[in-house]
């Protein structure tokens, strides 16, 4: 299975972006969507499922939940836009939780669960690179790839 990951898209979806996510299984969006017509252009890739962000507001982003989890095959995983609005669980419950907010690129193990954040392939902000994710999944085993956008 091949999960496209990606956060702060601030209503830009980049032509790059979709071809780094064509041929995943399934797509995981971070929050700060900004707008509903990003969703709407993933979902034409794979099914996507989308936290909310602080900037999400409005019409078709509004209704977004503030955490998502579930399996990706056999690894349990969680996502939430904000670091700070992972629950205390999580990180001894989960073997993969996503973030967002920073639009910093990070790869960080803590135990047996990786914390995730794509950075932003939205709008750029101050000097950081823009990216996404890929996680392969393959039963309990999983590989993750930060990919430049540009």
């Amino acid at each position: 299975m091949r999960v496209g990951v990606l956060a702060d898209t601030h209503g830009l979806l980049r032509p790059r972006v979709l071809e780094l996510l064509a041929g995943c299984d399934r797509l995981l969006h971070a929050g700060d969507v900004g707008d509903p017509q990003v969703l709407v252009e993933l979902r034409r890739l794979a099914p996507v499922e989308a936290v909310r962000g602080n900037v999400d507001q409005g019409p078709g982003l509004d209704r977004l939940p503030h955490s998502v989890s579930g399996q990706l095959e056999d690894v349990p995983f969680g996502m939430v836009h904000q670091r700070g609005e992972i629950p205390a669980d999580w990180r001894q419950r989960l073997r993969l939780v996503i973030v967002g907010h920073s639009h910093r690129p990070e790869l960080l193990w803590e135990g047996r669960c990786l914390l995730l954040n794509p950075g932003a392939c939205g709008h750029r902000r101050l000097q950081l690179p823009l990216t996404l994710a890929v996680v392969r999944v393959e039963g309990e085993r999983f590989v993750p790839e930060i990919y430049a956008v540009e």
